[in-house]
């Protein structure tokens, strides 16, 4: 008898199609806080709200962190540096 609930399964117990499921959202959370960091990292201090550092901590809460700072980390729209 196992004591893993019905959420806690093995990569093995995984069928093929949520195996996929699992790579494409795990690289949808990957690539967006890849953007998010790259764009913190290249916005200058006047237009980030509040400190980078701590963006740059928000940014790895998984999807919560990278869309909050899309949404209210930064202070200009998408002109920054001519760039979206």
């Amino acid at each position: 008898m196992s004591t893993r609930g019905p959420w806690r399964r093995r990569w093995q117990e995984l069928t093929p199609r949520q195996r996929t499921l699992v790579l494409v959202l795990g690289s949808a959370q990957l690539s967006l806080a890849a953007t998010a960091w790259a764009d913190l990292a290249t916005r200058p201090v006047d237009e980030v709200n509040g400190s980078k550092v701590r963006w740059a901590a928000v940014i790895a809460i998984n999807w919560i962190g990278p869309l909050a700072w899309f949404r209210w980390g930064r202070l200009s729209g998408p002109t920054h540096g001519g760039r979206l």
